[in-house]
């Protein structure tokens, strides 16, 4: 299938501990459309990718209008016309749009939010869900495994734990439904 992208437009709009985030909404020549946000964590580390804030005294230097710009005007026009099943393509041209080792020109919180967009697009146009399209760009069938969270420290936590997260990887089954459950139980064991 051949369905190109017609429309990428980005705005803010406020996660929920009430801080900007940028939204992106694709749209395909068919009508399909997919929307996503990008919220950000309570912490960052020193190697995650960059998310581009505008350090300015609206919201408190925690504003996206640069990271919304970025995608209006610069991602935006390199975007349209590609073809929205070639997630790979999408994904290397965001990539080479930005062209930085950590994504702090256009702000990973622009690049990951039209990514997404674009996937969820392509999943409507196909009628599928996002889930069954990612062993077609990856080649990796194997089934997801939840990742939980158990216990919080560091940044996240009112303790003196300095490990911020402790997580549980329930693995090995064969169905979804089998390990979520292995996880909630272990989580109120």
């Amino acid at each position: 299938m051949n369905n190109k992208i017609t429309n990428v437009f980005a705005r803010y709009v406020l996660d929920s501990r009430a801080n900007p985030t940028v939204e992106v909404e694709i749209t395909l020549e068919d009508g399909s459309w997919g929307r996503a946000a990008v919220p950000s964590g309570a912490s960052t580390g020193t190697l995650e990718a960059h998310e581009l804030r505008d350090d300015s005294k609206d919201f408190n230097g925690k504003g996206v209008t640069k990271a919304v710009e970025n995608v209006n005007k610069v991602i935006s026009k390199a975007l349209i016309g590609q073809d929205a099943e070639d997630q790979e393509n999408i994904d290397t041209t965001l990539i080479q749009l930005d062209a930085t080792p950590n994504k702090s020109r256009l702000g990973a919180n622009s690049i990951l939010a039209v990514s997404m967009a674009n996937i969820v697009a392509h999943s409507k146009s196909v009628q599928k869900y996002v889930y069954e399209l990612i062993p077609n760009i990856y080649g990796d069938p194997s089934l997801p495994v939840p990742f939980m969270n158990i216990l919080n420290g560091g940044a996240h936590a009112d303790n003196s734990v300095d490990i911020q997260e402790f997580m549980i990887v329930p693995h090995g089954f064969e169905k979804f439904d089998d390990a979520l459950r292995s996880g909630v139980e272990i989580y109120h064991t």
